[in-house]
């Protein structure tokens, strides 16, 4: 039988190699390959049927196909990842994070094929793979622990006598668990016999684990996480604290180093108690502890992350070190560079995510063509990554480019922003005005809500917790669908309407293709706008080339328009005296031609439907389109049944969710284009309906929507 350990101690000693290979994809990916280039490692990059057009891909030295886009397929498939190194000769593999990177049998059929895995041994992934075991392990090392309980006795009897004698309220966790999968809140006794229930049933189908651990919860705590580093020559240190106290459902949002609530004397302790931990598993490489920490100072481990984390850049910026580039050179075999004594923390990070989704929708995951990727630089910025900080101080970690498509297959997340500053205060201010005035187009995403945290006071004051986002955000303008302004509908109206915008151009592709834009001839126009499902119709007068005069079907309001410079992407316009910028894009999807336009509050897609006007009805839209790539899991309507407004089409499954696709109007089923176990692409077309044309009591003879049906949803 191998000897696990003897046979990564010898690989990790007598090893080295030059090439690389990169079994991850996105930003992460695109990260690595760059600082591997630049230590002179040859790079591979991994790619699946959805990726081969992905940055990742182009820019490392050799790419190799590994599968289909489900992930399992291709980035889980542990098989393909090493026969893809063998292949091109790669005699090291960097996991990333995410996929593979914290999976104990990938590092050890890795060190089985010779293959060095850049990251900790598989013993040492597998222990702290484990909640139970890890809280064991770091009870045993003297690390402060969370009153819990975690013991080897599963049953319900056992964790219920525990979970009493901790005290309310509690965690109920699942010991493989992860991203909150497996977690409950009790908050006291009459909660728990469910919790208990539950918890384990999602740990079970989620991990193929039903062990529980049973914790104290402490409320109003900041989650605060040590990065350490330790190599195979017996040294071991830490690179101070990040606080990620801003999450959403144990997600973390916003991330930033170091932490106001962290004092030295502190950051020496949770730093020593962070290398005991790592000590007591034999760490070797990159690895993070993860604390609570409560009012009083008192802090407990929560768990070990065994890989490179998302938030690794406010760590770079603020001790001027690169990460990656100590995790391939500690995996080949060198010394860390840095003594703890040398360490030095110097200025304030902050770091945000940008996802594709929609933070209205209950952040509900985005699919689509990237239109326009626009991010907002400053002269001396760059998105080439930068690990010590710069005069502008600005740096994102992107994994996209125009032309590529977002799809249902991966995790939404598409970029990391992230600003420094010699103090907190400027690096939040630069962070906001990164995060505003870079625009996403083609997708919707979260980029109000992460500027609506950045500029909320209880963020300014540094004062977040864990429960801040659930306990104070809620009611947040941006987590509500977004109004759009008269000012909204002006600018687009004028640039639907100035610039030739019909189906007939847009289908031929002439406004996408145009260097300028001329204006069509004077006089007084009717569109009808569509965004969000609500329709509006407006009046659009050209009083001469640049002139324009807007006013909605019952004239309430007119707002005048004057076009300064109108270039293919972007405008400046002058209305009420202000001068502003804004970007835009047109898709020129045949089926479903569109007008993307940057707003404050988010993106705006607009439809003309001028041409349909007898197929819409103010306030909502006939069609009922696939909110995202998905599979039909089922079709709720027949065709000549009666619908309510908020009835249930149609059930989509995308991302591993089920997604309702609803009406917005009253009406009769006219056609119904798409079937069960059916593939649709966002936005096609599944079902269109008649609005309310004579719809009388014999209707109800269609069953409307057949109650069992809705039941069931």
């Amino acid at each position: 039988m191998i000897n696990k350990k003897m046979l990564n101690k010898k690989t990790l000693n007598n090893k080295t190699f030059n090439k690389v290979l990169i079994a991850n994809r996105g930003e992460i990916a695109v990260r690595i390959i760059r600082t591997a280039k630049d230590l002179g490692f040859r790079t591979v990059a991994v790619f699946s049927d959805a990726d081969r057009n992905a940055p990742h891909v182009t820019m490392a030295d050799e790419a190799i196909f590994i599968g289909n886009a489900p992930a399992a397929e291709s980035y889980l498939n542990s098989n393909k990842l090493i026969d893809a190194a063998k292949k091109c000769g790669a005699n090291a593999i960097h996991p990333g994070y995410g996929f593979l990177s914290e999976n104990s049998s990938f590092a050890h059929a890795c060190e089985l094929a010779e293959i060095i895995f850049i990251g900790p041994s598989a013993d040492a992934i597998e222990l702290m793979g484990s909640k139970r075991q890890a809280k064991i392990a770091m009870k045993n090392a003297n690390v402060p622990c969370i009153p819990s309980y975690e013991g080897n006795i599963q049953s319900d009897d056992v964790l219920i006598s525990h979970a009493i004698n901790i005290g309310f309220p509690l965690m109920i966790k699942a010991s493989a668990g992860g991203g909150g999968r497996g977690m409950r809140l009790v908050k006291d006794e009459s909660e728990l016999v469910d919790a208990i229930k539950s918890a384990r049933s999602e740990s079970l189908n989620a991990f193929g684990n039903d062990e529980l651990i049973v914790e104290k919860a402490l409320s109003d705590a900041r989650h605060i996480e040590i990065q350490i580093f330790a190599d195979s020559h017996g040294n071991t240190i830490h690179l101070a604290e990040r606080d990620c106290s801003v999450q959403r459902r144990h997600q973390k949002v916003i991330e930033e180093a170091p932490s106001l609530a962290v004092s030295e004397e502190l950051r020496a302790k949770m730093g020593e108690a962070a290398i005991l931990a790592a000590k007591a598993c034999n760490y070797v490489g990159a690895g993070t502890v993860e604390f609570l920490l409560d009012a009083s100072g008192d802090f407990y481990f929560l768990e070990m992350n065994t890989r490179l984390q998302v938030e690794h850049p406010v760590t770079e910026l603020v001790t001027g070190l690169d990460l990656v580039a100590l995790q391939l050179n500690i995996a080949n075999g060198e010394v860390l560079p840095i003594s703890q004594q040398q360490l030095v923390i110097k200025g304030h990070a902050i770091e945000v995510r940008l996802y594709a989704e929609d933070p209205a929708d209950n952040f509900m995951p985005q699919t689509g063509d990237v239109l326009l990727w626009q991010p907002a630089l400053m002269d001396d910025a760059t998105t080439e990554i930068s690990i010590k900080p710069s005069k502008t101080s600005l740096r994102i970690d992107s994994g996209i480019v125009e032309g590529q498509t977002i799809s249902s297959f991966y995790d939404p997340m598409l970029a990391k922003l992230i600003a420094f500053g010699d103090n907190r205060e400027q690096a939040r201010r630069r962070l906001i005005r990164l995060v505003q005035d870079s625009h996403l187009l083609g997708v919707r995403d979260n980029r109000a809500f992460l500027s609506e945290i950045l500029s909320d006071q209880t963020f300014i004051e540094g004062k977040v917790t864990t429960n801040f986002i659930a306990d104070k955000f809620a009611d947040n303008a941006s987590l509500v669908k977004q109004i759009v302004s008269h000012e909204d509908l002006l600018v687009a109206s004028v640039l639907m309407t100035c610039t030739n915008f019909t189906r007939a151009n847009v289908n031929q592709q002439t406004v996408h293709h145009k260097k300028t834009f001329h204006s069509a001839s004077l006089g007084e126009r009717l569109i009808s706008l569509s965004c969000s499902n609500v329709v509006t119709k407006l009046t659009v007068s050209q009083l001469s080339n640049n002139q324009h005069l807007v006013s909605n079907a019952d004239a309430s309001w007119t707002e005048s328009l004057e076009i300064i410079e109108l270039s293919e992407r972007q405008i400046r316009y002058s209305t009420q005296g202000v001068i502003k910028t804004r970007g835009f894009v047109f898709d020129t999807n045949p089926t479903s031609p569109s007008l993307w336009l940057t707003s404050e509050k988010g993106n705006l897609q607009f439809f003309d439907q001028t041409f349909l006007a007898n197929k819409t009805q103010a306030g909502g839209s006939e069609q009922v389109l696939a909110s995202m790539d998905g599979l039909v899991i089922e079709i709720l309507v027949n065709p000549a049944d009666s619908v309510k407004a908020g009835d249930i089409i149609a059930v989509i499954e995308a991302m591993k969710m089920e997604h309702q696709l609803k009406a917005s109007v009253d009406g009769v089923v006219e056609k119904i284009l798409v079937s069960a176990n059916q593939q649709v692409k966002a936005r096609q077309l599944m079902v269109q309906l008649n609005a309310n044309t004579s719809t009388d009591n014999s209707a109800d003879n269609n069953a409307n929507i057949s109650a069992d049906k809705i039941a069931r949803k």
